[in-house]
């Protein structure tokens, strides 16, 4: 067995992933790197390996050749394959490739039911990539490379170099695909590779194994510097939010590292530091809000701020929900199920006002109703007044997050607020003696 096949089997064992029943994919392109790894896991593993094969259809014949070549390899070897084919009119950049990518990947995954995909980027790749990143401005976490182990991706190669990898292919017979395109300086990993690299190399021919150490080395600080953060959040930090007066007290370097902290997984590459700066003014210059604001930070997430707290939320599109009620029985509409029926009684320990179950006395109005989301003009006579008072001002008095306000929905009839689930009920429906009637709300059946 030689060092290549000894370090993958090594990897498997470490991540406790060779085990018989793990279906492996193994991404393909065909080059030198791929093709080493796809060999050596043929070699050394029982596990069914499926080869998948993204043809990005750039470099027209030449990519359905490479393609080619790579299902007659598998063939070949007794391996299965499995490929598609971009639309010829995507984007020719280093990022919309990348994410076609990974697409293609996710749908694998999903498709042959297996968390397990292998790429096989090498010793070489990661010092580029620490260049890249260097020249772009990074921080520590930037400077740790590539990861070994990333959700369901597996690089077993990292510490091999590309000159083992092209020996290893060499003695093997092996004929890669060898791409046109890696050629072409305009895309900026191959800048590094072609003109870059090779200065550094003069001043010190090691430059890969050096790089490759300051990776280690800053993964290492990275390590001692998430444990000394994460005490720190474990003081600050309670069911995802973050106690805004004691972020505050915190020094600006830790404010500013928490902040990367929450928003880096949601984004595919760095968040640089103007932005991380940008999301901290934010948090200073509203933490004083009682109802809060909101600031983006993704396609997919905000981040709100009040006095309290802050949080990262999920971008919602609500749903407009408006369900008619003009007798006693079941509602449905969407993932919302409103319940209400004839009673005369109720429990002894209840939370009258509150909660999602409310009993109430609708013998003094018309039973003509409607449970919706909020309107302009709506008001609500709060439980024990007299008065009416705006919906905006009852929800500010209730400390509702101006983000949650769209979410909730009410029993209401014409602009007249009777219950809001969760929050309060209108002195209008309040029991006194007995109740006329119980309304329950459930959402997706809780």
């Amino acid at each position: 067995m030689n060092i290549i096949e000894q370090t993958i089997k090594k990897f498997l064992k470490n991540y406790n992933i060779n085990k018989p029943e793990n279906i492996f994919l193994v991404a393909f392109s065909g080059g030198y790197d791929s093709m080493c790894l796809l060999n050596c896991l043929k070699n050394i593993c029982e596990n069914k390996i499926i080869a998948i094969h993204l043809n990005h259809n750039w470099r027209g014949e030449e990519s359905d050749t490479e393609e080619k070549n790579c299902k007659e390899f598998c063939q070949k070897n007794s391996i299965e394959f499995y490929s598609e084919k971009l639309p010829s009119d995507i984007a020719h950049t280093e990022t919309d490739a990348r994410n076609a990518r990974y697409d293609f990947f996710d749908r694998c995954a999903k498709k042959f039911h297996s968390n397990i995909i292998f790429t096989a980027h090498n010793k070489n790749d990661n010092a580029e990539t620490l260049i890249y990143r260097i020249a772009k401005g990074t921080g520590i976490s930037g400077l740790c490379g590539i990861s070994s182990h990333r959700d369901i991706f597996y690089r077993p190669l990292l510490n091999i170099d590309r000159n083992t990898i092209e020996k290893y292919c060499k003695k093997n017979n092996l004929k890669p695909n060898n791409d046109s395109s890696n050629k072409d300086t305009i895309h900026k990993r191959n800048l590094i590779r072609s003109d870059i690299l090779p200065l550094f190399q003069e001043i010190n021919p090691n430059t890969i194994n050096a790089l490759t150490s300051l990776i280690q080395n800053a993964k290492d600080e990275e390590e001692i510097v998430c444990e000394y953060i994460d005490q720190i959040k474990n003081k600050i930090l309670k069911n995802n939010k973050f106690n805004t007066k004691d972020f505050l007290n915190l020094s600006n370097p830790i404010q500013m590292r928490i902040i990367y902290d929450l928003v880096i997984p949601l984004v595919p590459q760095d968040y640089d530091k103007q932005r991380i700066q940008t999301l901290l003014k934010f948090i200073v210059e509203n933490n004083t809000s009682k109802s809060g604001k909101i600031c983006s930070v993704t396609t997919g997430y905000d981040l709100y701020v009040c006095e309290k707290y802050f949080e990262l939320i999920e971008k919602k599109n609500n749903e407009n929900i408006n369900i008619k009620i003009d007798k006693t029985g079941e509602y449905k509409n969407g993932r919302i199920t409103v319940n209400i029926c004839e009673c005369d009684s109720m429990p002894d320990k209840t939370d009258k006002h509150s909660g999602r179950v409310v009993y109430v006395d609708f013998s003094s109005i018309d039973f003509n109703f409607e449970f919706r989301n909020r309107q302009d003009g709506d008001i609500i006579q709060p439980y024990g007044m007299k008065g009416h008072q705006k919906l905006k001002k009852y929800l500010n008095s209730k400390k509702i997050p101006n983000h949650i306000k769209d979410e909730l929905l009410f029993l209401t009839q014409g602009k007249e607020i009777l219950w809001a689930p969760n929050i309060g009920l209108s002195d209008k429906i309040k029991v006194t003696k007995n109740p006329t009637h119980k309304i329950e709300v459930k959402t997706d059946g809780n």
